[in-house]
């Protein structure tokens, strides 16, 4: 068995002659749908874009209800150590 055939898993031809079966197959469900290689690329790059601004979404909201009770929970502790030091 050569390196060549090795590496492909069969002969070339034959791993070519499945790659173009399949490729005919991808391309009429792609054309069936009416996607063409660059919207499946869009569609990616989309996908990783809407999922990073998601999650600095969720940051940003969480450190928001921390400046929020920050906003309540800071001069209630400054007050309170004020009125203990007293004693």
């Amino acid at each position: 068995m050569s390196a060549l055939t090795r590496f492909l898993g069969d002969s070339p031809l034959r791993v070519f002659l499945k790659l173009l079966v399949v490729s005919f197959l991808v391309g009429l469900v792609m054309n069936a749908f009416g996607w063409s290689p660059m919207d499946v690329l869009y569609g990616i790059q989309k996908f990783f874009r809407d999922l990073w601004n998601l999650g600095f979404n969720a940051v940003y909201r969480f450190l928001g209800y921390i400046l929020l009770g920050a906003a309540i929970v800071i001069p209630a502790f400054i007050l309170l150590r004020i009125a203990s030091y007293r004693k």
